[in-house]
């Protein structure tokens, strides 16, 4: 085993090499993390059939990395007001650090649409979709830290490394575009916590990784490193990657069959393919004035227009995280949440809006929040000198959906009185993976993929879907 691992690190520095002086130079794309993949699994080839027809073909996330105050966003809690500067009379449940007193929200709240669904002054604009949206009122963690809750978010275990919730979508589903990758993930400014562990494959074959973009460049040289080609023509490159084919296969031919290579043979040319369409779809320029006036100015709204131009090409799964590290993990002062919302209101109402008019939003999932919320009550410093800002918050927090298949202008459960621990309809992170997953066409407990011995699903064995926000 361990002779076979050397065989192929061996093999992977020789392409390298290889393309390196060949000039190619497309080895080094972004999308060659997919080539790092420890998966050893045996590669499938999936039928991409669901289950039954999904209403969703296309996921996009916008991930608050940090952790958004559901108390100050989606979920009112006037009695806040009541017992400001004050404890909590049922004592506050422990977090990360020391909470104090209760902290009423400094931001209005105002019913929206015929649902009359209240929503915070933070996200105006988004609340005038709300009666297309589904918020989850009552969703849980497990911990109060951010490395294994947003390994639970986004791959459904927060101990081990199992394959992104876009890695299981894009296995699923297939691919729409031979020339994009079908799961891309933008970050504004460079990685969130947790890095590429986010949007790894895992056990799953190693193309179906995510593939990480910082659109805070605004030209495609810089967009996707290595995406033009000024040494050799297209004819020359299509010559020298049938060469590598044929040096690649007959590797392969010699020894069993493994995820590692046929991963770094796809990533080889789709990043061939991508020269032309990665170029186009990332382009908003080509966009009409309406459209980039709609999305707004700044990095996020010009990652939101991008993420459109993906979907409508086929790009399967789209994560759009705030920024890098964690922005929304506001300990010290909570109103920093307006400068976050205001960067980010305006591009997911123009999507909205924009997907309507194209025919996109019926059959595209949106997903807003973060790993978890933040508490009702102020954070203490070491000295128990009180701050402006929150501590985070596992036992209750909110996320939304809209679009494929969700039934719009509904709520699902409820947090306790004060916002601290979710008390009705309480819904696991596994119930929102299983929800998503039956959006898409498929009975998350069918869904599975054999490896070691076992075959595993995205939601292990838990996970129930929530009917009653499924149109």
């Amino acid at each position: 085993m361990s002779h076979h691992a050397f065989n192929i690190e061996d093999l992977m520095q020789t392409r390298r090499s290889f393309l390196r002086n060949c000039g190619m130079g497309m080895g080094a794309l972004s999308l060659g993390s997919m080539l790092g993949t420890d998966s050893s699994a045996q590669s499938a080839n999936p039928t991409h059939i669901p289950h039954f027809p999904g209403k969703a073909k296309r996921v996009i996330h916008f991930f608050c990395n940090g952790g958004p105050s559901h108390v100050d966003t989606f979920d009112p809690k006037p009695l806040l007001e009541k017992y400001a500067g004050k404890m909590l009379p049922m004592g506050n449940p422990k977090t990360e650090r020391k909470t104090g007193a209760a902290f009423p929200s400094p931001f209005k709240f105002k019913a929206y649409g015929e649902s009359g669904i209240e929503v915070s002054e933070l996200f105006a604009k988004t609340a005038e979709h709300i009666d297309d949206i589904a918020v989850i009122r009552s969703l849980k963690a497990k911990v109060p830290n951010h490395e294994p809750s947003l390994m639970l978010m986004n791959s459904g275990d927060q101990v081990m490394s199992r394959p992104s919730v876009g890695s299981w979508i894009n296995y699923g589903l297939g691919s729409e575009n031979q020339n994009l990758p079908g799961f891309v993930v933008m970050c504004p400014g460079g990685y969130p916590v947790k890095e590429a562990d986010n949007w790894r494959a895992g056990f799953l074959p190693g193309n179906y990784q995510g593939t990480f973009i910082d659109p805070k460049h605004q030209t495609i040289d810089k967009l996707i490193e290595n995406i033009r080609n000024d040494k050799t023509t297209r004819p020359e490159q299509r010559a020298q990657l049938d060469l590598l084919l044929s040096m690649n296969q007959e590797h392969a031919a010699q020894r069993v069959h493994d995820a590692q290579l046929d991963a770094q043979i796809h990533s080889f040319e789709l990043a061939y393919r991508m020269q032309m369409a990665a170029t186009d779809a990332f382009d908003i320029e080509k966009e009409p004035e309406y459209i980039q006036s709609l999305y707004g100015d700044g990095v996020h709204a010009r990652q939101t227009l991008i993420a459109r131009r993906l979907l409508e090409r086929g790009v399967r799964y789209v994560q759009l995280w705030h920024g890098a590290g964690q922005p929304w993990d506001n300990h010290a002062d909570i109103n920093i949440h307006a400068k976050l919302a205001r960067e980010t209101d305006q591009p997911i109402a123009a999507l909205i809006t924009d997907l309507k008019q194209r025919g996109m939003f019926d059959d595209t999932l949106i997903l807003w929040g973060g790993e978890f919320g933040r508490t009702p009550t102020v954070e203490l410093e070491a000295s128990g000198k009180v701050t402006k800002g929150r501590d985070h918050n596992p036992y209750g927090f909110s996320m939304w959906m809209a679009g494929g298949g969700i039934k719009g202008g509904t709520i699902h459960g409820a947090t306790d009185e004060f916002g601290f621990q979710a008390q009705e309809d309480v819904a696991e992170v596994h119930d929102l993976h299983a929800t998503m997953l039956h959006l898409l066409g498929f009975d998350h407990e069918r869904f599975t993929y054999r490896y070691a011995g076992r075959d595993f699903r995205l939601t292990d064995v838990h996970g129930k879907v929530l009917h009653d926000i499924v149109s």
